[in-house]
């Protein structure tokens, strides 16, 4: 379904060309957050070298509900961003060196593939800042997308997601986050993480940016 829309056209989002190998691996990888009670499914497709763009499902069964996107920049474009805009981002660092990020690739891969796989995935990962915003509050156990959509963080520390979250995660996906923990020491980031992302972490009053919808003038419409 398409709908027309008097906009001219965009050159789209700036960044470098992607090779083709690493296109093909990230479409058809599965990148999946633990929240309690929830998980969030990321299926992303990259642009560019610089960005991707992410639909995000609450499960990866068939029946998975969408409930929300995320928009993936480097850290080249991150930083090139206003200071105004950064505050809407969130770093990636900490859920991949901790393994909270993981990709289920299922029992029957070896173990030793699964990892080398996800491991050039997360070393893409953590040079990154991700934006994403949730439709579908289904862990309300709203029945349908009620509401404005709410702009998500990332966990930064320990101690921020339930360990009992993790548990049945590993439990379930037959996985280890410890084991990722351990695998994923080497990895490194290769920029200072930027202080005007993950605003949340930031603050001492507990306050967060969020949606406050109000009534705006409604943009004319020009018969031709």
């Amino acid at each position: 379904m398409s709908e027309t829309c008097p906009n001219p056209p965009h050159p789209g989002p700036p960044g470098e060309k992607l090779p083709t190998a690493q296109s093909a691996v990230s479409a058809a990888v599965d990148v999946a957050q633990s929240f309690d009670p929830f998980e969030a499914h990321h299926y992303c497709s990259h642009i560019n070298d610089d960005f991707r763009q992410c639909v995000i499902y609450d499960s990866n069964d068939v029946n998975a509900k969408l409930i929300g996107v995320e928009y993936i920049i480097s850290a080249k474009l991150f930083h090139s961003l206003p200071e105004e805009e950064k505050k809407y981002w969130h770093s990636h660092v900490y859920e991949v060196k901790s393994g909270i990020l993981v990709c289920p690739f299922g029992s029957l891969v070896p173990t030793a593939v699964a990892d080398k796989a996800e491991g050039k995935v997360m070393e893409d990962l953590i040079n990154t800042y991700g934006k994403t915003w949730h439709f579908w509050q289904v862990d309300r156990g709203d029945p349908l997308p009620f509401g404005p959509p709410q702009l998500m963080m990332a966990f930064t520390g320990d101690n921020q997601l339930s360990p009992n979250a993790l548990k049945n995660r590993d439990e379930r996906l037959n996985i280890s986050t410890e084991h990722k923990r351990n695998a994923r020491a080497q990895l490194r980031e290769t920029y200072k993480c930027d202080p005007y992302a993950d605003h949340w972490s930031h603050r001492e009053d507990n306050m967060a940016y969020q949606c406050d919808m109000k009534l705006v003038e409604q943009k004319k419409i020009v018969q031709g």
